[in-house]
């Protein structure tokens, strides 16, 4: 699963997400993509879980690229254990996501894949995207 290999502090304050994506809000890799619509935390296993959903419905054919990483570390305490005494320890990492963020994007694959495969990955997030398409994206040429 996807996480910092380094990092200057383990642990962080909460934090307020504001606002919307100044930057990563257009397609800068692949033709197709899906961007959010939504503010929340992602997990890295609901990241790896539609990367798994993707690749599968392309059938490894084409090109993803993930454009979020989850970089936040979430703590949370042991079971059972009373009020106090600290922080918890670290329990797993989270990508922060704001309206307009490009969360995945295909290319090499006919759009009718790419929408599908898309749709499928954004099913496995906890947030409601929107399927985009590059702007100079020739839609004559995918009917092939």
């Amino acid at each position: 699963m996807l996480q910092p290999k380094k990092q200057k502090y383990r642990k962080q304050q909460k934090g307020k997400m504001k606002g919307i994506a100044q930057r990563g809000s257009t397609l800068a890799f692949g033709s197709f993509g899906i961007k959010s619509l939504q503010t929340t935390w992602i997990t890295a296993r609901q990241i790896e879980a539609a990367r798994q959903a993707l690749s599968r419905y392309m059938k490894r054919e084409g090109q993803i690229w993930i454009r979020i990483f989850p970089d936040k570390p979430i703590t949370k305490k042991p079971a059972e254990v009373r009020m106090g005494k600290g922080k918890g320890a670290p329990e797993m990492f989270v990508a922060r996501i704001v309206p307009g963020l490009m969360l995945f994007e295909a290319e090499g694959v006919p759009l009718a894949i790419a929408k599908e495969a898309l749709r499928l990955a954004a099913q496995k997030l906890p947030v409601t995207t929107r399927f985009v398409v590059r702007p100079d994206y020739d839609l004559a040429e995918s009917t092939l």
